[in-house]
């Protein structure tokens, strides 16, 4: 049976590159999007027709969306996805959440409505970042406190939250590798006279300007030499992508919390 999609957010910049990958797919098919409260339907009319999408329905009620739905894809902003959550959690759908920034009590929340939904949620929904996820672990598992880890991320001028979530994920796998915890050696913000760097430091980098869609470098800086893992995403077809890929996984799977590597099996 085909897999009845609806898109939070529809007329945003992955909205709408979710819009045309769903569209696409042949064993899916569209039937809703979301937008804020104040949203403009003609505005939001026209936005749709730039990605060959006429006619569809656009609600800013979280049940209203849930209800037309198997599985709702989620790329807004943690408050939105809140509401969602606990809409899709009601009918026991399906939530594909690639929304980052979410505060500990925000992601608690989030967790706790997988009690009742099939809930996927990661900070990145590329392969290639994925399999990057995990080769850093293993690196990080490999290479020594000797080894200084830097993670260096770079996105649009429009990007709200630093660092991103990918870069975020990527530090949990070296903190993970390492056998510690990011909170516990996460340093995000260096300026002044800061002193020498303490062994086994995760260091983040941002940058943020024009329209890049994603830049990740981990550097394993050791004695005489750098070891370098790097993923660079050109379009926002790959997390579109990505989360179809979930949303048709999790179909059948039973209600819970999970991520990319267990979609992906890695």
């Amino acid at each position: 049976m085909t897999l009845k999609i609806a898109i939070a957010g529809c007329t945003g910049r992955m909205g709408l590159t979710l819009v045309k990958t769903v569209r696409a797919n042949k064993h899916v098919s569209l039937v809703a999007g979301s937008e804020r409260p104040e949203f403009d339907e003609n505005a939001a009319r026209a936005l749709l027709e730039t990605a060959g999408c006429k006619n569809l329905f656009v609600t800013s009620d979280p049940d209203t969306l849930a209800e037309q739905a198997d599985a709702v894809i989620d790329f807004t902003s943690p408050a939105a996805t809140l509401a969602v959550a606990k809409a899709v959690a009601k009918r026991g759908g399906i939530h594909i959440v690639g929304t980052t920034g979410f505060s500990s009590a925000q992601q608690k929340e989030l967790e706790s409505y997988a009690s009742q939904a099939r809930i996927v949620q990661s900070g990145n929904f590329s392969l290639g970042v994925n399999l990057l996820e995990t080769l850093v672990e293993q690196a990080a598992k490999i290479l020594n406190e000797s080894y200084d880890i830097e993670i260096f991320e770079v996105h649009h001028k429009h990007k709200k939250d630093a660092p991103s979530g990918t870069a975020l994920m990527l530090g949990n796998a070296a903190a993970k590798g390492r056998g510690v915890s990011l909170k516990d050696k996460k340093v995000s913000a260096r300026d002044g006279i800061t002193g020498e760097r303490k062994d086994g430091d995760i260091g983040f980098s941002v940058l943020r300007g024009g329209d890049v869609v994603g830049l990740h470098n981990v550097m394993f800086a050791g004695p005489g030499e750098v070891i370098e893992l790097k993923h660079q995403g050109f379009n926002r077809e790959i997390y579109a992508t990505g989360a179809l890929h979930a949303a048709l996984w999790a179909k059948s799977q039973k209600p819970g919390l999970y991520s990319m590597k267990d979609v992906l099996g890695l």
